[in-house]
């Protein structure tokens, strides 16, 4: 018979697995280029809907949807890699364009959570598109966590279309 006391401990080192492996780093991953705040010129809008790189691309002339993901994942599925490659292939025909990468959460999980998973989601495909020979030096990701939903309803359906990474392209100045 196993004691109360060899239980416990058991079940606290459940416990203890089962918290650590829910969470990961939220430092990125090697393939990621950190934007230097000091490299920023202060008369640059941080605010990645302004006019930070010239002009926005229209939308007659490339629209792609957002790549959407499943909950509480970063990883890009297997349907999703068509938008990909469409986004890699307007890319490199058209080398004058710099493509900014919105990270997007649906609004369940805390504040930080949702920053930080929108932030592992835009740097998903941002990974994806640099092994499609897109240059990492034009695509910037931007993190809105569940600040900023498609659908601002409170379902399933609201939080699908929540969960996603947006493309923002420009045409350099």
């Amino acid at each position: 018979m196993v004691s109360v006391g060899r239980r416990m401990i058991v079940i606290a080192g459940c416990m203890l697995v089962f918290v650590g492996t829910g969470c990961w780093s939220t430092k990125p991953g090697p393939e990621a280029e950190v934007l230097n705040p000091d490299a920023i010129p202060e008369d640059m809008p941080l605010h990645p809907r302004q006019n930070i790189y010239g002009k926005p691309v229209a939308r007659s002339e490339f629209s792609v949807d957002p790549i959407y993901f499943g909950y509480d994942s970063y990883q890009v599925a297997n349907s999703q890699l068509q938008k990909l490659h469409a986004v890699a292939s307007f890319m490199r025909t058209n080398p004058g364009v710099l493509l900014v990468i919105e990270g997007h959460c649906d609004e369940r999980g805390t504040r930080e959570y949702n920053m930080s998973l929108g932030e592992h989601r835009a740097l998903a495909v941002r990974a994806g598109l640099i092994r499609l020979r897109t240059a990492s030096s034009r695509i910037q990701t931007r993190s809105f966590g569940e600040e900023a939903p498609a659908d601002p309803g409170h379902n399933e359906a609201a939080w699908q279309r929540n969960r996603r990474a947006a493309f923002v392209l420009y045409r350099r100045r």
